[in-house]
């Protein structure tokens, strides 16, 4: 039996935020979503109190992660994640307006999974996040461990 999958959302755009849940359970993906609109609340619940992350030990983390928030950016979001012992192997979505070349290497860099520029078309933002919802419906997400 797998570990059902947790989405943590980063996103400090509201509309963006509703329209990214509306559109992943379209495509089917009833998952838990826990939204966060700041860096500073997602980092709380990501490492804990402590800071370390054992909090999530066991779980199934995916993040999906917008790069421009109100209190730290994304990019330090991604780092942190990635530099944990218990977090690390959490696949990480960078989903942004940025499409700068050297802002996309550098999360790849850092190891994020995948990076996806918003769309600015309404209907084609949908449609991205519906295909990324069916994305999410057969990746296999590890679980969090030290």
């Amino acid at each position: 039996m797998t570990t059902p999958v947790t989405i943590i959302m980063i996103e400090d755009d509201e509309g963006h935020a509703r329209l990214i849940e509306r559109n992943i359970r379209r495509s089917g993906v009833n998952n838990e979503i826990k939204p966060f609109s700041n860096g500073t609340e997602a980092v709380n619940y990501l490492f804990g109190a402590d800071g370390n992350g054992m909090p999530h030990k066991g779980e199934a983390l995916l993040i999906l992660l917008d790069l421009n928030l109100p209190d730290m950016t994304g990019i330090d979001i991604l780092r942190h994640v990635k530099e944990n012992k218990v977090l690390k192997c959490a696949p990480v979505i960078v989903l942004t307006t940025t499409d700068d070349s050297q802002e996309i290497k550098r999360c790849y860099e850092l190891g994020c999974s995948v990076y996806i520029t918003k769309p600015v078309n309404y209907d084609s933002f949908a449609n991205a996040i519906r295909q990324l919802g069916l994305f999410f419906s057969i990746i296999q997400v590890p679980q969090a461990t030290p």
